[in-house]
Formats: C-alpha cells, sequence, structure tokens
C-alpha cells in the first residue's frame, strides 16, 4: 500500500512539474504533436529554485557562485529565475559585485541601449514602434524601395536622407548603414519563423521586440552583423528577461562567446574552425569512425554544422534547450568573465589559484580542467565535446549503416527529441578527459 502512495506521489510530482513548465512557455495547441519531447524535470531539492538562488546572495548582494554550480550541475535552473541566473553565467555580472553596483550597471547600460536604439530609429523609424518589416526598404545602391503593394513600409520612405543618419548626408548613405539596411528585411524573415509553436510569438509586439533587439545588435556590431541563427539564440533571452534592455545586453554577451561562429570571410564561415576542431578530436578518441566519415567524404564534418552554429537547438526541445544551455554555461563558467569583457581582453584568465580549491570551485567543472592545465595548453570549446560524444553515442550505427553522408545525416536526425541534456553533458566531459589523456600520451 505504501508502494501505491509513493508511486501516486511521483505521478502528481511529475505532473505538476509538467504543468508548471507548460504555464512559463506555453505551445500553442495545433503544434504540441510537431515538437520534440521535453525531458527535463524540475525536481525538488535539485533544481536551482528562487529560494536556494535568493539563500545564495549575502546581505549586499555577493553572490555564492560555487553553491549556484553545484545547483545547476544536479538539476538546472527554475524557470522563474532563468533570467536573472544566465545574467551571471554569461558574464553580465561580476558575483563579487554588490546589488547596489549591479543596479548601478544596468541602468548604465539601459541608458546606452537606449542611445543605440535611437540612434537606428532615426535611420528606420519603425525601429520601436512594435512593428518590423519582411521586404527589403532600400536597393543595393541605397535608394529606397518604390512602396507598391507593401504596407508595412509608409514610414521608410525617406531612410537614409536625413542629416541625422550616422555616417550618411543627403545625397547617399555610407557602406556601413546600406549592409545594415540590407539585413533588416532577413531579420524579419527570420523572427517570423523562429519558434513559431510557442504561444509567445503569436504577438506581434514580441516579434518585433526580437527584431529591434537584432536589429539594434546588427548596427552596432558592423564586423559580424547578422546571420541566421543569432535569432535562435536571442529568442530564449527575450522570453526569459522582460526589459528589452537586459535581454540585449545578456544577448550581446551570449554572442561574445558565439560571435565567431557567426563571422564570414571570404568563403568561409567561423563555425567552420570548430568543425575542424572536432574533426581533430574525432580523429584522436576514435581514429575508427574519422577514417569512415573520411571515406564518406565527410571528413570535414559539415553535417554537424547546425549543432554547433545554435548549440543544439533543433536536436532538443526549446525548454530541453535552455537547459543545455545553462549546464554548459555553468561547467564553462570561469569568474573572470565579467572582468575580461569589461577590460575587452581576450584572456579569462583564472592563473594565480595556487592550487586553492575553494578558489576552483567557484569554475565550472570544465573550465576547472582548462585552469589546471594551465594557459599554455590547447583549450578546446565545450560544445566541441557534446557533437563528439553524440558521434561516439552513434558509432556503431555510422560504421554499419552509414555508405554516404546523407545516411549519416539520417543517423544523427534521430536523436531529435531523444538526448538527455546532462548526460550529454556529463559524456562531454568524459570524452573531453580521453582526448587530454590521449594527446599526453
Amino acid at each position: 500500500m505504501l508502494c501505491c502512495f509513493k508511486l501516486t506521489g511521483i505521478l502528481m510530482t511529475n505532473t505538476a512539474t509538467a504543468t508548471e513548465l507548460d504555464a512559463f512557455y506555453p505551445v500553442r495547441a495545433e503544434c504540441v504533436a510537431d515538437i520534440p519531447k521535453t525531458r527535463f524535470k524540475i525536481k525538488p531539492g535539485k533544481t536551482l529554485s528562487a529560494r536556494r538562488w535568493d539563500a545564495a546572495f549575502s546581505k549586499d548582494g555577493h553572490l555564492d557562485i560555487a553553491k549556484v554550480l553545484r545547483r545547476i550541475h544536479r538539476g538546472g535552473v527554475h524557470p522563474s529565475i532563468k533570467g536573472a541566473v544566465w545574467e551571471f553565467l554569461l558574464g553580465c555580472y561580476d558575483p563579487n559585485s554588490t546589488f547596489e553596483e549591479r543596479n548601478g550597471i544596468r541602468q548604465q547600460r539601459r541608458e546606452q541601449y537606449g542611445v543605440w536604439k535611437d540612434e537606428c530609429q532615426k535611420m528606420v523609424p519603425m525601429i520601436g514602434t512594435g512593428k518590423f518589416v519582411t521586404t527589403a526598404i532600400i536597393t543595393a545602391d541605397g535608394r529606397p524601395v518604390e512602396e507598391e503593394t507593401s504596407t508595412n513600409l509608409q514610414e521608410i520612405d525617406t531612410v537614409g536622407t536625413s542629416d541625422d543618419s550616422p555616417g550618411g548626408n543627403n545625397s547617399t548613405l555610407d557602406k556601413k548603414v546600406i549592409e545594415w539596411k540590407l539585413t533588416l528585411h532577413q531579420i524579419g524573415l527570420d523572427v517570423v519563423r523562429t519558434d513559431r509553436a510557442l504561444v509567445y510569438y503569436e504577438s506581434e509586439a514580441n516579434q518585433s521586440k526580437l527584431w529591434d533587439i537584432l536589429s539594434v545588435y546588427a548596427w552596432i556590431d558592423g564586423e559580424v552583423g547578422y546571420m541566421q541563427g543569432m535569432n535562435d539564440i536571442c529568442s530564449p533571452i527575450i522570453i526569459l528577461l522582460e526589459n528589452e534592455a537586459d535581454a540585449f545586453w545578456c544577448f550581446d554577451h551570449a554572442m561574445r562567446r558565439l560571435r565567431e561562429n557567426f563571422r564570414c570571410n571570404t568563403g568561409t564561415i567561423g563555425v567552420q574552425s570548430q568543425l575542424s576542431t572536432l574533426s581533430q578530436v574525432i580523429k584522436i578518441v576514435d581514429p575508427k569512425l574519422h577514417q569512415h566519415l573520411e571515406e564518406l567524404d565527410g571528413g570535414e564534418y559539415l553535417f554537424a554544422f547546425r549543432m554547433l552554429m545554435v548549440l543544439f537547438r533543433r536536436e532538443f526541445s526549446f525548454v530541453d534547450s535552455l537547459y543545455l544551455w545553462e549546464m554548459m554555461w555553468a561547467m564553462e563558467y570561469n569568474p573572470n568573465l565579467f572582468l575580461t569583457y569589461e577590460s575587452g581582453s581576450d584572456s579569462k584568465g583564472g592563473g594565480g589559484t595556487g592550487g586553492n580549491d575553494k578558489h576552483l570551485k567557484q569554475y565550472g567543472k570544465f573550465e576547472r580542467k582548462n585552469v589546471k592545465m594551465g594557459p599554455n595548453d590547447q583549450q578546446l570549446p565545450l560544445p566541441v565535446f557534446l557533437v563528439a560524444s553524440v558521434l561516439e553515442a552513434k558509432n556503431k550505427r555510422i560504421l554499419k549503416e552509414a555508405k554516404g553522408l546523407d545516411d549519416v545525416v539520417n543517423i544523427l536526425g534521430d536523436v531529435t527529441g531523444n538526448l538527455d541534456a546532462k548526460k550529454a553533458c556529463n559524456e562531454a566531459l568524459k570524452l573531453h578527459k580521453k582526448y587530454l589523456s590521449k594527446i599526453k600520451n
């Protein structure tokens, strides 16, 4: 009888957590059958809760980041506090700062975002109106597109001809402004396709919020601009953080990790360097699999392009992809992130721990190994080992069934909705350890 009560309690808890998740990220009824099943569950005692999150702060606001990382490793983050937690995981704030210091930084950043958004709005008045464009607003040479059948360009018939336009004048637009404006309708098209199964994006205002943030980001990061896939990175962030400026800065910090993936050179894209690293890792940890893939003309590992580009957004349900990201970011966490970003340095530092175990606990499990290895050793990104662990899990099928690259793609396609985020991260850590062991020998 006792067992029956226990079983009933477990079933009721699972139902409650599923309902709770649905309340945070409701899915359109007609899309429920088409999306991957969510595996993440809120686990009392394991998942970082709002109560434990609040308890991790001292009276003046210093955060015990080691305690937070341990909890995330055990069971992820409760949806009600994900946005606030992500701001720390991504290095928006220093865990050693006070409430007062963070409020000052937050206000400063909100004002800066407002300045940038106003700058963009002077060039394209539709920005910030709750609407967005999905058709080109200028031609390749910078002339406004003639308004014919479109009704969403009424405010843009003289775009870029104002003296207030940055870098522009009454007769022409400079190259930066033209390139930026040419991306705006592409951002709009991608916005329409972003997370369409979620009720959140039934609202044009929410779609516009995504478009505004991506448009402003594309303007200030002229080197990278906008590329498809950034919408998939930004989308969860604007859902988690209600304030648009806060969401922008959180996305900006996520892009500091990922922007090299989106950097385009002549005929190449940045993520290809990670594909090359993936090839190197598989060649060392599983030479037989690597050789088979090379024989199939897959030695460049292009079949893993999407996984690395948007961090497994397509392989997991929306909820599980958030869980995967926070697990990864917790494992890669470096307490020097904030200071690194503020100083503009490329190095996360981490030296000077002097074997201090207490200090090392402020680092994520994966980053801890990098710190112990020292700055002179090769430090590879965790997502590469995540993809490698997926390939390893499908090793036998690929070797036995794959007669061409299409077969490899189909085999890897089977992982969609069938991956466990925590298990995948743990397998990646094991593979990283195996890789380090082999390159030392």
